[in-house]
């Protein structure tokens, strides 16, 4: 006997179709030898037909209830959600039926249209209507400042035309030239500077100015919409997007000053950006754009990370430098040393006389090894660890001594003065 099979794997076995071959003999039993085979053709077609009917009646739920196979149920676009049962498409039988999405033998994967839906593409443009606002609102209040060192951006603070921007930005210079969107250009002269967190005021007499509002930084979120706004490489009132990647880093600067709370943003942050606006979508300034990361080994930038002062932060020190011309309350920790790498460590090459430092017994030309067991390697690390104590906090430092004894001494840490 042979079996037929017929394309897609229809098997025939239960047709079983003699052919004109049986035991070496030819069986006719007086039917034409072409008819016998044309029938056994016409069997296994019929064999086929059945059992592709009999799969089909398994696969989209038999009359009967006996057995039903689950299938995935693909939802059309627009019209299908998750708690709605959703037709097999090509199914025309009236018994067949797909498993609802609550059905608990059925298995409903959701997949999203490619075309956006209506409340996809709403949500999408309500995105981009906040940013457009938000450009338009803070766009006023975002200045360039030129030196003659370079350029850089600036906020306004208020309406008496004080300006916050960043320390390095204003460098040495006492006085610049501020340029407003509008394009009219004032002098500016420099209120106060304070480097330890790279923030300085410098002010304007102008008529009409936007100050921006400045939010509470401690209220962001990682993953929160931010903008940068400034003036990169001398594009005036250029922005770019990005989202908060972390919060309160602390980052060195190039100069050796660690920065405190600092944002990790993923906008785009440019020389010339420097002392600008991080603006969530509330409009309200939330950080001022500082720092972008570098990678050591292939050199340049490294896209998407960058950093930006804490708005808080800011507002502690520019409205010291504005009331005074300096800070008095730093919140920082001070011990009252200058520090160099070498070759044998962190080494003190001078002590301020009255200083934490100087009381405690610290000399020029101790190795600092440790703070409260900290490790202290490199400068950078010394910094890192300061920046994490307080005013009043007492710490075990461990120092060498010139003629190679060691000692740990206790220092009771002052305020970073102005």
């Amino acid at each position: 006997m042979t079996s037929f099979e017929m394309p897609g794997r229809c098997a025939a076995s239960n047709w079983e179709v003699q052919t004109v071959f049986a035991s070496g003999r030819r069986l006719t039993r007086g039917v034409n030898p072409l008819s016998v085979l044309l029938m056994a053709v016409i069997l296994a077609v019929a064999a086929c037909a059945s059992s592709i009917a009999t799969a089909s009646g398994s696969l989209l739920g038999n009359a009967s209830g006996a057995n039903p196979t689950t299938l995935p149920v693909i939802l059309p676009a627009a019209t299908a959600t998750p708690d709605q049962s959703a037709p097999v498409s090509g199914a025309t039988s009236p018994t067949a039926t797909a498993p609802t999405a609550t059905s608990p033998t059925a298995t409903a994967p959701t997949a999203l249209p490619a075309a956006a839906s209506g409340t996809q593409s709403g949500g999408a443009l309500d995105l981009q209507a906040a940013m457009v606002a938000v450009i338009k609102k803070v766009t006023p209040s975002v200045v360039v400042i030129e030196t003659d060192a370079g350029l850089g951006s600036g906020v306004i603070y208020d309406a008496a035309g004080n300006i916050v921007t960043n320390a390095h930005v204003v460098g040495t210079s006492t006085t610049f030239k501020v340029t407003l969107p509008n394009g009219k250009s004032y002098p500016g002269t420099l209120v106060g500077s304070f480097s330890a967190d790279d923030i300085a005021v410098i002010k304007i007499s102008a008529p009409n100015l936007t100050p921006a509002v400045f939010g509470d930084s401690s209220k962001l979120s990682v993953g929160d919409f931010v903008l940068a706004m400034g003036n990169p490489l001398g594009l005036q009132s250029s922005v770019t997007e990005g989202i908060v990647s972390a919060l309160g880093r602390q980052v060195s600067e190039p100069a050796g000053n660690a920065l405190p709370d600092v944002i990790q943003t993923s906008a785009a942050i440019n020389p010339g950006n420097s002392g600008g606006a991080l603006v969530d979508l509330n409009g309200q300034v939330v950080g001022i754009p500082t720092l972008a990361a570098t990678d050591p080994q292939l050199g340049g930038s490294a896209p998407g990370i960058g950093f930006a002062i804490s708005s808080n932060r800011a507002r502690t020190i520019a409205d010291q430098l504005i009331a005074s011309g300096k800070v008095t309350s730093s919140g920082r920790a001070y011990m009252g040393v200058q520090v160099l790498d070498s070759t044998a460590g962190v080494t003190v090459y001078k002590v301020t006389a009255g200083s934490p430092a100087d009381k405690a017994g610290i000399q020029a030309g101790d190795l600092i090894l440790s703070i409260d067991g900290q490790a202290i390697p490199t400068t950078d690390s010394l910094s890192q660890v300061l920046i994490t104590l307080k005013p009043g906090d007492v710490a075990k430092i461990e120092v060498q001594h010139q003629d190679g004894t060691k000692a740990t001494l206790s220092v009771t840490l002052g305020q970073l003065p102005g």
